[in-house]
């Protein structure tokens, strides 16, 4: 029997963009802390994206824009202490590379040398591409954002789907060949149409992770609190529940309690 290329002990951009021309499926999950981590790289996951999305899941903010780079760097640091396998991709959060190509090259710099993570993500088109030359010019690998790019939610004033119309499934498209030439190693297309995805997919040799995309990319991220149920209040068309932890979890509160209040827990044979 022949091996996966996802069955490698370590996962690297290469190893993604063979995957991608064997048409293997790249599987890539969130992940914000040492314990979820272990277990999620244990399980055999290809990527694990520190995602700015720990703003919602792990600050409760509304928006992804409050969380800062010294939190990023922290969420990072733990997970990279768990993984021994997967690719870890960082996002630089809002406000961290925007600016101007030296600044997205400074807190790429942090995050690399602070968390030990192997990449990371930046948000946007061909407006970022100088910033995107300037990062690689360092020798760090780089995966794009198009589509839905929740940093830029004020912009687009709405979590709908994006490129519905031509004019902005055009410039997706533009942007999306641009980030390739610029040398991103794989693109995250989110919140998309799947024809425009399976276009893009086609258009690209490096891989394509889709999140409310369709079935046409290269691969499917989701955030680790939406798929496992303990998210209970999110719920968009792309997502897929594997468990629900939030019952889960919320039971055995309840029995924890009850057992402290009954004065059965602990027992003889759980006391010293």
């Amino acid at each position: 029997m022949s091996t996966k290329l996802s069955d490698i002990r370590r996962v690297t951009t290469h190893q993604l963009h063979a995957m991608k021309k064997a048409g293997e499926k790249i599987s890539m999950l969130t992940a914000y802390d040492y314990s979820m981590a272990k277990i999620i790289d244990n399980a055999g996951i290809d990527v694990i994206l520190v995602g700015d999305s720990a703003s919602n899941v792990m600050a409760g903010n509304i928006t992804t824009l409050p969380i800062t780079l010294d939190q990023m760097i922290y969420h990072a640091t733990s997970v990279v202490k768990a993984v021994e396998r997967a690719l870890i991709v960082v996002d630089i959060p809002f406000g961290s590379y925007q600016g101007s190509p030296e600044e997205a090259l400074k807190s790429t710099i942090r995050i690399m040398k602070e968390s030990g993570a192997h990449s990371v993500k930046m948000e946007g088109g061909i407006e970022i591409v100088e910033s995107i030359d300037r990062v690689l010019s360092a020798g760090v690998p780089v995966m794009g954002h198009l589509g839905l790019t929740p940093q830029s939610i004020y912009k687009f004033g709405t979590y709908t789907v994006r490129a519905k119309e031509e004019e902005e499934a055009n410039k997706l498209i533009e942007d999306a060949i641009a980030l390739e030439k610029s040398g991103c190693f794989a693109l995250v297309l989110e919140k998309v149409p799947a024809e425009l995805t399976k276009k893009v997919s086609r258009k690209l040799s490096i891989p394509i992770i889709g999140i409310g995309a369709g079935p046409h990319a290269d691969g499917q991220v989701l955030v680790m609190h939406d798929m496992l149920g303990i998210n209970k209040e999110f719920n968009p068309r792309f997502l897929r529940r594997y468990a629900d932890l939030h019952s889960i979890v919320s039971g055995a509160v309840g029995a924890y309690i009850s057992d402290v209040k009954s004065g059965s827990f602990p027992n003889e044979k759980e006391s010293y």
